[in-house]
């Protein structure tokens, strides 16, 4: 995380995101430089629009709350009807009730 934290710093600053400037940022934070990671993580996003990305980024943050509120709902159901079963199966007394 900390590699694309750097490359989003050179990103935000408008310079290039190389290899020499995310080690930069790394050491500057107190890491230590995995030259394999960066190479990786420089060729990955020469091919991907920063800015666009972003903006994807941001339109799904907005869509999680509505989610999150969903995913409640759901669960206030699934809870409602566990209730409701508990309560019909709860009117059985005979014996198999005794034993589970």
């Amino acid at each position: 995380m900390q590699y694309l934290h750097a490359a989003l710093v050179l990103h935000s600053t408008g310079k290039e995101i190389s290899e020499k400037g995310i080690e930069a940022i790394i050491k500057a934070a107190g890491g230590k430089p995995d030259e394999s990671k960066i190479k990786t993580l420089v060729a990955s996003l020469s091919s991907i629009n920063i800015d666009e990305a972003i903006k994807g980024a941001s339109l799904m943050t907005a869509v999680v709350p509505r989610t999150s509120e969903s995913i409640k709902d759901v669960k206030d159901a699934a809870v409602t009807e566990e209730e409701e079963k508990d309560e019909e199966e709860g009117d059985d007394l005979g014996l198999s009730s005794l034993f589970g």
